[in-house]
């Protein structure tokens, strides 16, 4: 007996070494980029899914634009990360009409709208609001995904911010917008079989002259890679679980011959029998 607890003993401790390890890659809290913030932050966006300012994991953008503009940003998130977009805006402190809504939405690199799974997207400011806030935590990226499924995919992700709904009088008042995206590592239990050939980043790139000397069509702002490159597809710590619950199940095999087996001494025989 004294040989199965020492056994049981060891495969606790052992199975308790690799959950452990395998524990903080599912944190749940987004971190910003250590080489986004050592570079120069965003101070204009773009006016269209072309011509969107380029931003990495937090990493601050601010911008200052008219009442109605429409302002975009993208910036590449990968499979098995939850990214959640946050935006400030400084609202004019000249007198106002009336309530303005504000809106934030994410599309991904196929310019689909994804829905936001937490947060509040959509919100109105008061007449005499100085700033409104908005959120949204996008549901999780997959590595892969049904032709027909709506699921995010690794690639780009556009963010958008306007105004919706406000008095015709406000129309082109200036304000000040702050946006800031941050991801944050899922682990293995969002992990799926299958990866996609590439990213979904469409026509990444700079603007290109004309030969006749015209203005350069606008294109996207060249797209950066999230920290460590992009993921290769197979690797997660599912792998961690798997071989804790393989060395759990081989160890509780042996425990368990031990205690069945007996002694192994064969029972004495009554003389005469």
């Amino acid at each position: 007996m004294r040989t199965v607890r020492r056994m049981l003993m060891t495969a606790a401790l052992a199975g308790a070494g690799l959950l452990g390890v395998a524990g903080p890659a599912v944190a749940d809290t987004a971190t910003p980029s250590p080489s986004a913030s050592t570079e120069a932050a965003p101070t204009e966006a773009g006016t269209s899914f072309r011509t969107a300012t380029a931003i990495k994991s937090g990493q601050p953008a601010t911008a200052d634009a008219s009442t109605g503009d429409y302002l975009y940003w993208v910036l590449p998130v990968d499979a098995g990360q939850r990214a959640t977009v946050k935006a400030t805006v400084t609202l004019p402190t000249a007198a106002r009409h009336g309530a303005a809504t504000w809106q934030l939405d994410v599309y991904d690199g196929l310019r689909r709208r994804q829905p936001c799974k937490y947060g509040a997207p959509t919100k109105a400011a008061a007449q005499d609001a100085g700033s409104v806030e908005l959120t949204c935590t996008l549901r999780t990226v997959r590595a892969w995904a049904e032709p027909w499924a709506n699921d995010p995919l690794p690639g780009s992700y556009y963010v958008r911010l306007t105004v919706v709904d406000l008095p015709q009088e406000d129309l082109g008042l200036p304000v000040h917008a702050k946006v800031e995206a941050g991801t944050a590592d899922q682990g293995g239990s969002q992990a799926v079989d299958g990866t996609l050939a590439a990213p979904l980043m469409p026509g990444a790139g700079t603007a290109t002259p004309q030969s006749d000397g015209a203005t350069p069509s606008p294109r996207p702002a060249a797209m950066a890679e999230p920290d460590g490159g992009w993921s290769s597809g197979w690797w997660s710590d599912r792998w961690l679980w798997t071989a804790a619950g393989g060395l759990l199940a081989a160890l509780g095999g042996i425990a368990g011959y031990s205690v069945t087996r007996g002694s192994g001494r064969p029972s004495r025989v009554p003389p005469g029998a």
